[in-house]
């Protein structure tokens, strides 16, 4: 069957990592290798959503009730 009919369901947009057009394949990414290094940076903590400092929460924290005696 031929190829020159098949419609792209979604337009190619370039790979997050290097830029490279993306592969149906490896889709959102060009190819493995920048798959992997996706999954490494969000496996290691690379990708880190900011949030409150832990000193803040502790003073948000009820105070003990057997603390006082």
């Amino acid at each position: 069957m031929p190829r020159d009919n098949v419609v792209p369901l979604k337009p190619t947009r370039p790979c997050p990592i290097c830029g490279k057009p993306s592969a149906q394949a490896f889709h959102p990414f060009c190819s493995a290798r920048c798959a992997d290094i996706d999954l490494n940076r969000w496996l290691s903590g690379a990708y880190v959503i900011p949030g409150k400092s832990l000193a803040e929460d502790e003073d948000m924290l009820p105070a003990d009730p057997d603390e006082g005696d």
